[in-house]
């Protein structure tokens, strides 16, 4: 069977919001994989597919490969869908656009709450440790997912999810937080965090842009602030590229296990800065497949 034909174990619909299905496909470590690392069960990981909350869906054959890849070393996936909050929304820039992409940003981590709360539900008939989970997502799902570990440590989760329950980490692939409170900020400490972003990422600031108490903290300012108080994380800034990172899940797969087993497995506090040259990572513009759900 041909990777980009991969089939989930099961499907399931996890909610029903504003009149649309949103539905989960669980793919199962592979057997005889190896599901412990030290006597630990390896986490599962949450995938929030990208395409600027206006396209995308969870089955892409795209992420296929990499999905398998994750599942033959042992790791079990679940890709959601999600709400686009941009799809059809007409602004005329400025605060307008700002506004609504904010809100889209919202609504998708409302979503992945709405997921997490349903593998809490049925983790026992699915074989996942609700406890265990990392999330993750390109472009526009990174952003999702890093809203959503800010907001759940700011008790902002409460009606969606169980006092205390915390993500056991956070992997966005060119991915920002969009605040409309000025600097980000955390009451409890954010989940283990790997941030993958090309250092000349013109379509989700790697950096950060800011007007006023209006903002997108890109991974580089992000990384600023875990590093200041003290929180895990690693950053692997790739110089000169753009936002083809968002979906370069192949060439970076070695350094996601490293984070994986080092700081989420073994609970480590191994902080990782890195500036990355490597030509073997594709360069420049997206594959050709792949522009119209990053455009």
């Amino acid at each position: 069977m041909a990777q980009e034909n991969y089939q989930p174990a099961s499907t399931c619909l996890f909610a029903t919001k504003d009149g649309q299905e949103l539905y989960l496909d669980v793919y199962n470590a592979s057997p005889g994989s190896a599901t412990e690392l030290d006597g630990k069960q390896k986490p599962t990981i949450v995938f929030m597919f990208g395409g600027g909350f206006i396209t995308g869906t969870r089955n892409d054959k795209y992420y296929m490969p990499w999905f398998k890849m994750l599942n033959d070393a042992g790791y079990g996936v679940v890709s959601i869908d999600y709400r686009l909050g941009m799809k059809g929304v007409k602004t005329s820039g400025g605060v307008a656009s700002a506004k609504a992409f904010r809100n889209a940003a919202q609504i998708a981590a409302e979503d992945l709450y709405s997921a997490t709360a349903y593998l809490i539900g049925h983790g026992g008939e699915l074989g996942i440790d609700p406890d265990n989970l990392v999330t993750s997502g390109s472009s526009a799902g990174a952003i999702a997912v890093l809203e959503a570990d800010w907001l759940l440590n700011n008790g902002r989760a409460g009606e969606y999810l169980p006092e205390g329950f915390r993500y056991a980490g956070v992997m966005p692939f060119a991915g920002a937080i969009i605040s409309i409170e000025g600097t980000p900020s955390y009451k409890t400490p954010p989940a283990p965090t790997a941030f993958f972003h090309g250092t000349d990422d013109k379509i989700v600031n790697y950096k950060q842009f800011r007007f006023l108490k209006w903002g997108i903290f890109g991974s580089d300012r992000l990384a600023r602030i875990f590093r200041k108080n003290g929180y895990t994380y690693n950053i692997l800034r790739y110089n000169d590229h753009s936002h083809e990172i968002a979906s370069t899940f192949i060439s970076t797969f070695p350094e996601q296990i490293r984070f994986l087993e080092t700081n989420v497995i073994r609970g480590l506090n191994r902080i990782v800065d890195s500036e990355i040259d490597d030509p073997q990572i594709p360069r420049g513009d997206l594959p050709s497949t792949r522009k119209q759900l990053y455009n």
